[in-house]
């Protein structure tokens, strides 16, 4: 087996996370919300401008924490992307929901919003945008449509964490934002995520459903003299001690996004020639959103070159990866869901799309020599 040189991803490490875990055990309290799940969620608050955040110990128990309070229930649709990771619509799906996919925009990968409306029925009750690669939805046309036929939104912005659409920050725009803090983010706790909420009368109950069903946050600040079971729920709570590793990144959280931005933007002019005489195609970032650099593509002509291009460049040490299978076309997406309207771009776009090596600390060597292995390929 061939040596591998660069690796697609490298969980990010900061140096204070080791640290910062034997405190939380030193505390004595490594459950959840302990001090640095409140660090975390106050950090976040900060930083989005959110109202409301509740770590949680993925971004698909976020999603589903977000349906619950939405109130989905079977019977209901709920819109979304078909490009896009299965939590997106396993959050619904689990509450009893017919998922309906749209297509994409091929310039994103995200949800065509003009295709959005003729996609509502009576039965419609959210529209969940997917902020791939951590570039912003166009949601002003979302919100929109969402405020006209009175839809809950649902940003699953799982990617997208340090991002913002005209100033806002990405999770923070519809009714409830979900981000992830997977090992594969920009920051990590190994597994986990967090929910933003906009409206503060639904934080009480987002509390509860939390903390399986009982009104304990309530009684841990001191506001009732016990605690009990006022409602359904489950456990979103992540252990302290993963919280403790991600707030070691948090606090490093630009000096991360400058670095990965200048990793991206290395990569987005190194690659530019190819681009220019229609060998590849680059991602796009429109006017008015500020993207995380969560991520580094490049479109070849169609599956077969895509194919041989990842094979290329792992023979030549380097790991590139394709994306998502469009969910429509899965087993359980056939079951659960249907497409609504042309696939025009999804299937097309997606298996076009190759990701290259994008992680703190890829060193500019790294890059450049990834960039030349692309170069060699496309020259051939």
């Amino acid at each position: 087996m061939e040596k591998i040189m660069i690796n697609f991803n490298v969980p990010p490490f900061t140096g204070n996370e080791m640290e910062y875990i034997k405190k939380a055990v030193e505390n004595q309290k490594i459950c959840g919300d302990g001090e640095f799940t409140k660090k975390c969620n106050a950090w976040i608050e900060e930083r989005t401008k959110t109202p409301k955040c509740l770590l949680t110990t993925s971004c698909t128990h976020a999603l589903e924490l977000a349906a619950l309070l939405a109130g989905i229930k079977e019977g209901d649709e709920v819109i979304l992307p078909s490009y896009t990771f299965v939590s997106t619509a396993d959050a619904f799906v689990l509450r009893g929901a017919k998922v309906v996919f749209v297509d994409i925009r091929p310039d994103t990968m995200n949800i065509d919003e003009t295709k959005i409306e003729a996609a509502i029925t009576d039965k419609t009750k959210a529209i969940v945008p997917v902020h791939y690669a951590g570039v912003a939805c166009e949601m002003d046309t979302i919100m929109d449509i969402a405020k006209r036929h009175n839809l809950i939104v649902i940003e699953d912005a799982a990617q997208g964490i340090m991002s913002t659409y005209k100033g806002k920050a990405l999770g923070t725009i519809g009714d409830y934002g979900c981000f992830s803090f997977h090992e594969t983010k920009n920051y990590s706790m190994g597994e986990g995520g967090a929910l933003l909420i906009r409206d503060e009368a639904k934080v009480e109950e987002a509390e509860i459903i939390r903390e399986k069903g009982t009104n304990r946050s309530k009684f841990f600040r001191g506001q009732i003299d016990k605690y009990t079971w006022v409602n359904y729920g489950s456990s979103y709570l992540p252990s302290d001690m993963n919280a403790a590793y991600l707030y070691a990144q948090l606090e490093m959280a630009d000096e991360i996004n400058e670095s990965r931005l200048a990793i991206w933007n290395r990569y987005y002019e190194g690659l530019q020639e190819l681009k220019e005489c229609g060998k590849i195609e680059l991602p796009v970032v429109p006017e008015g959103c500020v993207h995380n650099a969560h991520m580094f593509y490049i479109k070849a002509k169609d599956l077969e070159e895509r194919t041989k291009l990842i094979s290329f460049l792992k023979e030549n040490g380097i790991l590139s990866v394709f994306h998502y299978i469009p969910l429509h076309s899965a087993p359980a997406g056939e079951k659960f869901g249907e497409f609504f309207g042309e696939d025009k771009y999804t299937t097309k776009e997606s298996e076009r799309l190759a990701r290259l090596p994008m992680y703190y600390g890829l060193t500019m060597e790294q890059v450049d020599y990834i960039i030349s292995k692309v170069k060699e390929f496309y020259s051939k």
